[in-house]
């Protein structure tokens, strides 16, 4: 752990790091991007795991999308350690939802949401869950559905399928790729409960939830829901 957890400390060292050539610079949809591989970003929050929340805002002040990625990192890493104070948790928890404008890519929301969310929120009212998920924010609406991943590993599925009934017809694509992999990831725990949100859905759910949604099943229950889509009018 290095002694000096700052972020002005964190994004001298992570600029520092080493780009092949052909991952230069670049602008896309995440901002800026350096290049720097995932491994090293996640290798360097590692070390400063023990930056407290006010510098871990900072670095989601950054237009470099790795130094948010750092920043995802280290709350997700914090809440993960066992030895975390729940005080601490709560703080991690408000961070997140409190720069939620700064946790905007898929990949943020799914390096952070299971732990700093989901897990803060095991063993406490969910309703805040809810409200994500009807957000105008498609990557809020992604939070809601991605943070149940630490309920699906407990094997409490509730809100999964709930929040999914939610998001049942969700135009986002970055949504409906979450809210169909976690329903098909729940339905492996249960798979009644799957088959039943099929029956309601599959003839109206966006196919690309779909498509994840059965990927697991067997070849003929597949082709039954992917069949009932094509028969829908509203299938493409």
């Amino acid at each position: 752990m290095t002694t000096h957890p700052t972020s002005e400390v964190f994004t001298e060292r992570l600029t520092a790091l080493p780009v092949p050539e052909e991952r230069r610079t670049r602008t896309s949809e995440q901002g800026v991007t350096l290049g720097i591989r995932m491994r090293d970003v996640f290798d360097l929050a590692e070390e400063f795991m023990d930056m407290p929340p006010d510098e871990i805002s900072k670095l989601l002040d950054s237009e470099v999308h790795e130094v948010r990625v750092g920043a995802c990192s280290i709350m997700d890493k914090q809440a993960r350690r066992k030895r975390t104070p729940a005080s601490h948790r709560t703080q991690l928890y408000d961070l997140y939802l409190g720069r939620h404008d700064r946790i905007n890519t898929w990949d943020l929301v799914d390096l952070a949401a299971p732990y700093v969310v989901g897990g803060h929120l095991y063993d406490k009212p969910r309703d805040t869950l809810y409200t994500l998920a009807r957000s105008a924010h498609w990557w809020e609406r992604r939070t809601a559905i991605v943070a149940t991943y630490y309920f699906i590993r407990h094997d409490d599925l509730d809100d999964t399928f709930g929040i999914a009934e939610i998001l049942a017809d969700d135009p986002v694509e970055l949504v409906q790729k979450a809210y169909g992999g976690w329903i098909r990831e729940a339905g492996k725990r249960e798979p009644t409960r799957l088959l039943a949100f099929l029956d309601r859905h599959s003839a109206t759910m966006p196919r690309t939830a779909l498509r994840y949604a059965v990927e697991h099943l067997d070849g003929d229950l597949r082709a039954h829901y992917m069949g009932a889509a094509k028969r829908s009018p509203r299938s493409s």
